[in-house]
């Protein structure tokens, strides 16, 4: 019984190792991974798993989400932080739309050599506070400030001679502040010196000189002429491409759909200062379209028209009563029946006080 037991288990095994298939390219279910294959799996693993984020930013963060229950303190207690340390709590008070003159007085560097405001209510007299500490100063972003006035931008010029990019503009009221400055951009070539053009200063014909990249995302036809044909040496707008623009490879700051604080930021998650209803503005600078409820062309020229109309109102009615009197007195002077009627009112006049 026993034999004919391990014959059976025997015949049982033969029969299964004949089915079994062991070349791996005849079989249809799933190869067994070798160790060169396991290894590259696990490294491509290894590589997609998220770092862990330092200790810092995850403070940060924390900071940012609960910055507006500071930030009126910012003057006392920024002192002591650190120039990264400032860059950082600016690029979130501006992202959170929390940024404004005080915030950014307070945490002022004069190691910063970028600067990002754009979109919040900065004025003249924070930019030109900045402007006198950062002497360093290499890129600044000043679109949709609606604040600022050709005072500050003509300040922010003015001094700072290291400056190689500058973004503004973006929406009407930049865009008028910008072409009213744009004269300082072209070169002036009535109060230099110099024997020959070799030995003439950049900086004496520019006041803005070291200017290389501008980024003016609502440059208007005419402005552009005009900075191509005086400004020749100043990019507009760079694109950039494989082989770099004229040669030349645009820097990340220069790039108008990037951010120019981004690399402040990016080691810090959003979700950790971010709250509801504000969202990191990472493309926050791109120009929205036109409101349909925004007035057209035509219907701002009518009521600027108007406005118009109704201040010199009471001007041309002065000059017309003026014009009356005038007229008056020239046909009093020139018609003798006027002239007698003239005197004979004046003698009446003088009798009637006589009586009196």
């Amino acid at each position: 019984m026993e034999k004919g037991k391990s014959k059976d288990s025997a015949g049982t095994v033969t029969t299964s190792l004949r089915v079994l298939h062991l070349d791996n390219h005849c079989s249809k279910s799933t190869p067994i991974p070798n160790s060169v294959a396991f290894l590259r799996q696990s490294q491509s693993l290894s590589s997609n798993r998220r770092k862990a984020p330092a200790l810092l930013s995850l403070c940060l963060g924390v900071v940012g989400c609960n910055l507006e229950d500071i930030i009126d303190d910012f003057a006392e207690i920024a002192v002591a932080f650190p120039s990264d340390i400032k860059m950082v709590l600016l690029t979130i008070a501006r992202r959170r739309k929390l940024l404004n003159d005080d915030v950014l007085i307070a945490l002022a560097d004069s190691s910063w050599e970028i600067i990002d405001v754009s979109g919040s209510d900065v004025s003249d007299s924070g930019l030109c506070h900045v402007v006198g500490i950062c002497h360093n100063l290499k890129a600044i972003d000043i679109r949709l400030c609606t604040r600022l006035t050709s005072t500050g931008v003509s300040e922010l010029l003015q001094r700072c001679r290291s400056l190689e990019i500058l973004r503004w503009g973006g929406c009407t009221r930049s865009d008028y502040v910008v072409r009213r400055c744009l004269s300082l951009l072209e070169p002036n070539l009535n109060d230099v010196g110099g024997d020959s053009w070799e030995d003439l200063d950049a900086v004496e014909l520019i006041q803005g000189a070291s200017l290389r990249w501008l980024v003016w995302p609502t440059i208007d036809k005419d402005s552009q002429e005009t900075l191509t044909s005086e400004c020749p040496r100043i990019v507009v707008n760079p694109k950039p491409a494989l082989l770099g623009y004229r040669g030349t490879e645009v820097p990340q700051e220069a790039v108008m759909q990037l951010a120019l604080d981004d690399f402040v930021v990016k080691d810090i998650d959003p979700k950790t200062w971010e709250v509801s209803g504000c969202k990191p503005s990472r493309n926050a600078l791109i120009i929205p379209a036109a409101s349909p409820n925004e007035l057209s062309i035509a219907e701002k020229f009518r009521l600027a028209f108007l406005d118009r109309d109704t201040r010199l109102a009471p001007k041309r009615a002065k000059n017309t009563r003026q014009h009356q009197r005038r007229a008056e007195r020239e046909w009093v002077t020139t018609d003798m029946k006027a002239k007698a009627l003239a005197l004979a009112s004046k003698a009446n006049k003088s009798m009637n006080h006589r009586n009196l």
